[in-house]
């Protein structure tokens, strides 16, 4: 009797390796399809606008500082590498959309530069943040 009593309790005991198997391939699954947004990595003061629209969710962000300096992926970047910088962005998680975010005080050269870049590199769409009032 003592035998059937420990075979019955064997019996009851809970299988977790499917669920697990799910839990793994849930967790492949959100990381494979979650998108990375490749912030500029610095903060700019943006001019204000009255009329201001959201754009699509953009995944790169360019910063422009009042003294000229180009940031992107959290580093400085020369104005003549926007658009390598840009192309292997896009090859890590492709895009259309590119946001700059450009200080007040910023040149408006080194803008028009960095969005020439920005057209080269193959992006059509490039909107510039701005405060809304």
């Amino acid at each position: 009797m003592a035998r059937n009593r420990n075979r019955e309790e064997e019996d009851a005991s809970i299988d977790m390796t499917p669920m697990l198997d799910i839990v793994f391939i849930m967790l492949i699954f959100f990381i494979v399809t979650t998108s990375f947004v490749k912030e500029a990595g610095i903060q700019v003061n943006k001019p204000e606008a009255n009329n201001t629209t959201k754009e699509p969710s953009a995944n790169i962000f360019i910063a422009i500082r009042d003294t000229g300096e180009v940031w992107m992926d959290k580093r400085q970047v020369d104005v003549e590498r926007v658009g390598a910088n840009i192309e292997r962005m896009l090859a890590e998680q492709p895009t259309d959309v590119v946001v700059i975010q450009a200080d007040t005080k910023a040149e408006h050269g080194v803008v028009v530069e960095v969005m020439d870049q920005v057209k080269e590199a193959g992006i059509d769409q490039i909107s510039i943040a701005a405060e809304n009032n």
